[in-house]
């Protein structure tokens, strides 16, 4: 049996507005709330919207209910037959509130949060196309758009650049899902949009560099030419020390002794009243290995110097290792600070706003410290830079959870300590950070929430959806329960980058814009030959010659 004879707002609350009511508010509470929905009612309304209009009142599709020129907009999280097999049922999530400005208007601007609830028996009503422009309108504020609304494919969707990148932001989903494409395609727009930018992406397996060749600096072991001299003390622990326990602390307390003694023989040391084992000074490694050496001739005859051999001889393995060389090299001895921090900062931009940090050659045991490294210079810079002209900048960690890895993923990473601090602290100095990850559950505990927008596209794992979910707002509950059954090339927002929470398909990247993530196709490949010889030659003398 139907709940009652379609109501129109017109005739349940005195307003012009001709949408037919569907239903009736059963009871609220808090942000959630139940419906009693009518099926026939429901049917009507999918009519009036056309042919390739959404269907009312399925999961996900919006609802309006009136309190004077305030309606609050809710969103459908589950839907059941009720008992008397002629209405349904809907769990609902309260979103936030549009106003009328005059009566007769419908439904204009719209916020989020909600002020004024609806008593139980308020009519319900669909949300018209007309609303749902009013509701994902882009507000005067700087914005990109990345696709369409899932609801309403005429209907473009935005992000709110200074929230998205002012409270950092995550993307996660599933291997295969078009992660690396969509995380292209937001880069792409927001260097675009801010030509004069400072984006700075950690890219661990080499796909990023020919989607952005024609809009930024592209640095690999081949040219980044890191100073080994840049590291402080703890990421020269990570790289030197192989000891472990207490030899290790053993180690450390020389090779700090020895550091800071290397550093002091520098010309600009004279002009730093006290210089410090953090310092970044240049220094000779030459002088550092003679400063051993002399420390072990004057120990005394019978004293273990195993420590010292231990630490001579690792530095003679890092310098003849031809991996190394994008840090160690000779070469890198002079003051180059100024020259690389605005090369990977990209300051000035020069309309190239991003840099691609490709770490894919950099040998396996110390990717983790040039991580380190390269994210506590864009901190130490923001840091130290206060009071300059403001040059805020945006660290994107692509396959974050290999670097801020939680207590059961492991907690060995070097960049775990500083990414951490960032997502903690870095909107205050005005460094923003981008995690773009596939396991989502194995992020350290805490990172996920402190990220402002989170857009989720499929995740298969029961964990990483729990994960996610329990980072998400409250008003977001039902769109994540679509998660696992999200196309590729489609995500949940949620967050402070979004007027409200939104399902999004996102907009097709030109071939020559996508990152190099596309796997191989085995039908394809195994039906050519051909060729092989010369490339397993080709392939042995660069695995013999560690270069690309």
């Amino acid at each position: 049996m139907p709940i009652r004879p379609p109501l129109t707002a017109a005739s349940s609350t005195g307003s012009s507005d001709s949408v037919p009511a569907i239903g009736i508010l059963l009871d609220i509470s808090g942000a959630s709330s139940r419906l009693l929905l009518d099926m026939d009612a429901l049917s009507a309304f999918s009519l009036q919207q056309g042919p390739h209009a959404e269907p009312a009142g399925q999961v996900g599709s919006l609802v309006k209910l009136q309190i004077g020129r305030t309606w609050v907009v809710a969103s459908i999280r589950s839907t059941r037959l009720a008992d008397d097999g002629s209405n349904l049922i809907a769990e609902v999530d309260l979103m936030g509130e549009g106003y009328e400005p005059e009566p007769g208007q419908g439904m204009r601007g719209f916020r989020r949060g909600v002020t004024r609830y609806p008593l139980p028996g308020s009519p319900v009503h669909p949300v018209s196309r007309d609303a749902l422009r009013h509701i994902y309108a882009m507000q005067d504020r700087p914005h990109i758009t990345i696709g369409t609304v899932h609801m309403a494919p005429d209907l473009r969707a935005a992000l709110y650049v200074d929230p998205l990148l002012g409270k950092h932001f995550a993307l996660v989903g599933s291997t295969g899902t078009g992660k690396s494409t969509s995380a292209a395609l937001i880069l792409h727009r927001i260097c675009d949009f801010s030509p004069h930018g400072h984006v700075v992406v950690i890219d661990p397996h080499g796909e990023y560099a020919t989607a952005f060749a024609d809009k930024g600096e592209l640095l690999d072991a081949s040219n980044l030419q890191l100073p080994y001299w840049l590291l402080n003390f703890h990421e020269h622990c990570d790289i030197l020390l192989t000891s472990e326990g207490s030899a290790r602390q053993v180690e450390a307390d020389i090779l700090g002794r020895c550091i800071l003694a290397a550093k002091a023989k520098s010309r600009l040391a004279q002009e730093i009243p006290r210089l410090t084992v953090d310092a970044p000074v240049p220094y000779l490694l030459s002088d550092l290995t003679a400063i051993l050496q002399a420390e072990m001739t004057r120990m005394d005859r019978g004293s273990d110097n195993a420590p010292y051999l231990r630490l001579k001889a690792r530095l003679e393995e890092i310098r003849a290792d031809p991996r190394y060389a994008f840090m160690f090299s000779g070469m890198l001895v002079a003051d180059t600070m100024a020259g690389f921090l605005k090369r990977v900062f990209r300051l000035p931009a020069q309309g190239k706003p991003i840099s691609i940090v490709d770490v894919s050659g950099v040998p396996s045991e110390i990717t983790s410290v040039v991580v380190a490294v390269l994210s506590r210079l864009v901190f130490d810079f923001a840091i130290w830079s206060r009071g300059e002209m403001p040059k805020p900048v945006l660290l994107v960690c692509e396959e974050a959870h290999r670097y801020v890895p939680n207590e059961r993923a492991g907690s060995g990473s070097s960049a775990a300590g500083i990414l951490s601090r960032i997502a903690k602290e870095g909107r205050k100095y005005g460094v923003s950070l981008g995690l773009i990850t596939q396991r989502p559950s194995d992020l350290a505990e805490g990172v996920l929430s402190q990220c402002g927008t989170i857009l989720t596209m499929r995740l298969n794992n029961e964990r990483d959806q729990a994960f996610v979910r329990a980072a998400m707002p409250e008003d977001a509950r039902g769109f994540l329960d679509a998660i696992p059954a999200l196309r590729n090339r489609e995500c949940i927002i949620v967050g402070e980058g979004v007027a409200t929470p939104i399902r999004v398909s996102f907009d097709m990247l030109e071939a020559s814009r996508c990152p190099a993530s596309t796997s191989p196709s085995f039908t394809e490949m195994w039906q050519q030959e051909g060729g092989e010889d010369a490339m397993v030659d080709r392939t042995i003398r660069r695995w013999r010659t560690q270069g690309r």
